[in-house]
């Protein structure tokens, strides 16, 4: 259907090449996954496809990109956009209108479709996507993750014969993440659509690739069935990464693969999980999260960095934040979990100061953030932001890393190593842009650190890097609040979770606790071995005692 030949594609100022000698058939009603670490090209890969490379982004770009046998690597974007659809990693970037329902609408009178049409797509892709409660809401007042449905919904409405979707699921909760790629998945199977999907959070799209496209550091791309290519991918999710380290083959895809194979595995004797963990304090309606533990141990072993009573917060006359208290212990990393819109990212922001609040009080060092100036805001708390990319402003990468002190650029060299000195902040992949935003944040070094979404873009290489260096934090005694979807990272650097559901607290305790209360957020060795269990590692070490 789609063919490209002999892509190559050289950035502006640049003699590297970030796509080399690229061969690919995209067949009609496949879904293509396009795989690779942080940096390797695959964004450049889809924006090739849907025309916003070389165009927009500048650079050479040679070969040739055919649709059915006829070339169109010359054809514009808006000529594309009847059988293109495209979707990137920042969907505001997109928007062009201010509601909901104008948005799904908008492409649809571009291509001059019938009112009727319209009015009729728009609802199907309404009920879709499990958005028709946001129909007249203002795309400014959504989550990030809402903000995504949506925007792949304006796409969805146009029946594309291509949908292209760059990080579709990075911004949605476990759940969410499912409705959407069902969706997809009954694209391609039921209309014939083809799906080219570029994800870093594997587990999630793997059980319904066809094929995977893997692109490595060079430039050069490898193509083949999901299990071949996993099978020495230098990216690959747990499951995988279990069937390696056990030997097991063929390597299980699926959940429901992995425990057939699992079953012959006693891990419980090996480290005394014979029984589920104790709850501890999971369940709680409270809203005060800290250990597990009692009280008593609490006040011997842990100093509380940040206090939150009461918090009340309100957009216009809709409470988003509902007598939400928090405790965050030094030492510790505390996970914040929830479905899209159940207020992570405000409870952030009224942590940090910024966010006006109704009621409550926040208390951190006995100084209260919000009463502060910004400078001594964030020498209290720091904050990442959803969009890290506003926290860049100046001119090269070496610029930004002098800025944020000594400690900057070793750690963007441990999240994303390889980043010239002289590159632009807004020339790099969404990866490089969130490492290097981290690096800025995590090299501050204030007692407590909120990183919202702090994995979008990363691979699983910089996801363990980012996870050693949170644990360097909390050994120095550190507090940081995660907000994230994540729930494999979760299983891998979180000691507490938190889950927030319509802007109150519904769970909070240790994470073994927490992740076995709700399939929805437990990592996948948690689903193959037992509530027990949470990552790789503990598997491999009560196999191999190593």
């Amino acid at each position: 259907m789609i063919e490209l030949r002999g892509i190559t594609f050289t950035p502006p100022d640049s003699s590297e090449h970030v796509l080399k000698d690229v061969d690919l058939t995209i067949e009609e009603g496949e879904l293509l996954v396009v795989s690779g670490p942080t940096g390797s090209g695959k964004s450049t890969l889809l924006g090739v496809v849907a025309g916003l490379v070389p165009r927009f982004s500048g650079g050479e770009l040679d070969g040739d990109l055919l649709l059915e046998g006829v070339s169109f690597i010359r054809t514009p974007p808006r000529e594309r956009a009847g059988t293109i659809g495209y979707v990137g990693q920042d969907p505001v970037a997109g928007f062009v209108t201010d509601t909901v329902e104008e948005e799904l609408a908008y492409g649809m009178e571009q291509l001059g479709l019938p009112p009727a049409t319209m009015r009729r797509r728009v609802e199907e892709t309404l009920d879709l996507l499990g958005i028709a409660d946001l129909r007249q809401r203002s795309l400014r007042e959504l989550s990030g993750g809402q903000q995504q449905r949506v925007a792949i919904g304006s796409v969805l409405t146009t029946h594309p014969r291509v949908v292209v979707l760059d990080e579709p699921t990075s911004a949605l909760d476990p759940t969410a993440a499912e409705d959407v790629l069902a969706t997809i998945t009954r694209l391609v199977h039921d209309l014939g659509t083809s799906v080219v999907l570029a994800e870093h959070r594997l587990e999630r799209v793997v059980p319904f690739a066809d094929r995977i496209a893997l692109l490595v550091g060079d430039g050069s791309l490898t193509v083949g069935e999901p299990a071949d290519i996993l099978e020495t991918s230098p990216v690959a999710p747990p499951l995988v990464e279990v069937g390696r380290a056990l030997g097991w083959s063929p390597l299980p895809l699926t959940v429901r693969d992995a425990r057939r194979k699992a079953r012959g595995v006693a891990l419980a004797d090996r480290v005394g999980l014979d029984t589920p963990p104790p709850s501890g304090s999971a369940g709680s309606t409270s809203g005060v999260v800290g250990r597990a533990v009692s009280a008593s141990e609490r006040v011997e072993t842990n100093t509380v960095a940040l206090s939150a009573r009461s918090l009340t917060v309100t957009r216009g006359r809709t409470p988003v934040l509902h007598d939400v208290s928090i405790e965050l212990p030094a030492g510790r990393v505390t996970a914040l979990m929830g479905r899209n819109g159940s207020g992570k990212s405000t409870l952030l922001w009224t942590l940090q100061g910024t966010q006006k609040r109704l009621a409550g009080a926040v208390s951190v060092e006995g100084r209260d953030p919000a009463a502060l100036d910004a400078d001594a805001r964030r020498a209290l708390v720091g904050l990442l932001p959803q969009t890290a990319a506003d926290l860049l402003y100046l001119e090269t990468v070496a610029e930004e890393c002098e800025a944020g002190g000594p400690r900057t650029r070793d750690i963007l060299d441990r999240l994303v190593p390889g980043i010239p000195d002289d590159q632009h902040p807004r020339d790099l992949s969404e990866g490089q842009r969130l490492g290097l935003a981290l690096a800025l944040i995590l090299s501050a070094d204030p007692p407590v650190l909120l990183l919202d979404e702090p994995t979008r873009g990363l691979d699983y290489a910089a996801k363990r890097a980012l996870c050693e260096i949170l644990r360097d934090l909390t050994g120095a005694g550190k507090a940081v609040l995660v907000a994230t979807h994540d729930v494999e990272f979760v299983a891998e650097a979180a000691d507490d979770v938190v889950v927030l559901a319509d802007g109150e607290v519904v769970s909070a305790g240790d994470v073994r606790s927490v992740t076995a209360e709700s399939p929805a957020f437990a990592p996948q060795v948690s689903k193959v071995f037992g509530p027990g269990w949470l990552n790789v590692r503990e598997v491999v070490e009560a196999v191999t005692g190593e």
